[in-house]
């Protein structure tokens, strides 16, 4: 598994995994729970063999990978 992002930002992660998914990646989120206080952020992870093209549907999207 690659982390494909992190984010403090709640809305990013579902709207990433949507899109994956539409697309027929698999995502899980980690540090979903103990990202409530706000500084521990979200991570999305994706296999390794589907980063590059996980990465290359968020830049389409507009959607930061570093945040």
């Amino acid at each position: 598994m690659k982390e494909l992002l992190r984010t403090n930002d709640p809305t990013i992660i579902p709207f990433a995994t949507m899109l994956l998914e539409a697309e027929g990646i698999e995502a899980f989120a980690v540090d979903v729970h103990t990202s409530g206080m706000g500084f521990v952020p979200q991570r999305l992870m994706v296999r390794d063999k589907d980063h590059f093209m996980a990465r290359a549907i968020m830049r389409d999207n507009n959607v930061p990978l570093e945040s």
